[in-house]
């Protein structure tokens, strides 16, 4: 079992990451009869896109002896209205730790291969942007 999820009531639930123990809470957004006092499922999965394109990036650079420490990723989720869905996840990052453009090019393009990138609907729009520090 990955997680557990269990539903508190009023729009918000709790999941527990069963190896670690770690809790997520989420909440139903302002725009969808909820108080949108944390991550929505819909947030969790365009925030999912950026981590685990990041988290590739740093094994790859890892593999180059490339640090890259302080990078930061602002995610922007827009939702489609019919059928209520995710329509677009914009990302920017904010690389640190290499200025080799066949590094940069071999981290990029091994971002856009992380699981979540490929298990996305192919109508979701991704749009990334990668600057270099």
């Amino acid at each position: 079992m990955t997680s557990k999820v269990t539903y508190l009531g009023d729009l918000r639930t709790s999941s527990i990451h069963i190896q670690s123990g770690t809790e997520i809470l989420s909440d139903a957004p302002v725009d969808n009869n909820g108080k949108g006092e944390a991550f929505s499922p819909t947030d969790t999965v365009a925030n999912g896109l950026a981590t685990c394109m990041m988290t590739i990036m740093g094994i790859k650079a890892r593999d180059l002896g490339i640090d890259l420490k302080g990078t930061t990723a602002e995610v922007v989720k827009v939702m489609n209205a019919e059928p209520r869905r995710i329509g677009t996840i914009e990302i920017v990052f904010e690389i640190q730790g290499t200025n080799d453009q066949k590094s940069k090019t071999i981290l990029e393009r091994a971002g856009m291969t992380c699981p979540v990138f490929l298990s996305l609907h192919p109508d979701v729009e991704k749009r990334i942007t990668f600057n270099w520090k």
